[in-house]
């Protein structure tokens, strides 16, 4: 399997306790939190990632070189900002693979990635967004569904109880073609749009999940962690 991991976020909300280094580089227990997205792709049997990277990169590069348990490095550079589709969209050409996994290089979410392969193959979905359901939305929105399908996205409204888009995503790499050249959010500009065409599936897990965008959720997964590791949390 093939993966692209988003990591040249700025992390701008977590200033105030990390500085001058990529969102995904940030230390949890004494780690990049980058390491525990590639543990996890490594032991599902994952042989090539691609990194798309931008600020700071040079960071990521002379830390994790060009392979991380047995997984080939390849990294997408942007010359100027592209957002997350417009990194999304450049990081597909150096992909083989006619379906790839795409991830948030700040959120964990311990899915069985050959599980979502095999729902996203059967259902020949041209996007399958890995969904969470969570008793408090309001951080992040929620998706709305009808059976399996994605209809909208109603970004950042508390429901008592909803799915969430837990930031990895099953892709056709034919998606680039749908994709506009330059800077873009792929969250807010492309999947509403796409979402529209009737090929977009959530597919649930209960996995373990977080998201160190915030102090609050960092300081929670440098404890989290440890037991994470231990197999203590899942």
């Amino acid at each position: 399997m093939e993966a692209i991991i988003l990591a040249g976020g700025f992390g701008t909300r977590l200033r105030t306790v990390i500085s001058e280094i990529p969102k995904p580089m940030a230390p949890v227990s004494n780690r990049p939190f980058l390491s525990y997205l590639l543990d996890k792709l490594a032991a599902s049997n994952f042989s090539r990632v691609v990194l798309a990277v931008g600020y700071k990169a040079a960071s990521i590069l002379n830390y994790f070189g060009d392979s991380y348990c047995g997984i080939q490095l390849i990294y997408s550079s942007e010359d100027s900002p592209l957002g997350t589709g417009g990194a999304i969209r450049q990081a597909l050409d150096f992909c083989d693979g006619e379906r790839i996994f795409v991830l948030n290089g700040d959120t964990f979410f311990g899915i069985n990635f050959s599980d979502m392969l095999e729902f996203s193959v059967k259902n020949n979905a041209a996007l399958t967004i890995a969904a969470r359901k969570i008793s408090n939305t309001g951080r992040y929105g929620i998706m709305r569904l009808e059976g399996e399908r994605v209809v909208a996205f109603e970004e950042k409204k508390f429901v008592t109880d909803g799915f969430i888009n837990g930031g990895i995503y099953c892709v056709e790499k034919k998606i680039r073609r749908e994709m506009p050249a330059g800077k873009f959010s792929f969250e807010t500009d492309f999947l509403p749009v796409f979402c529209a065409s009737g090929n977009v599936l959530a597919w649930e897990s209960d996995a373990y999940f977080i998201d160190i965008g915030i102090p609050e959720d960092y300081a929670r997964a440098q404890s989290e962690f440890q037991l994470l590791m231990k197999g203590k949390l899942q």
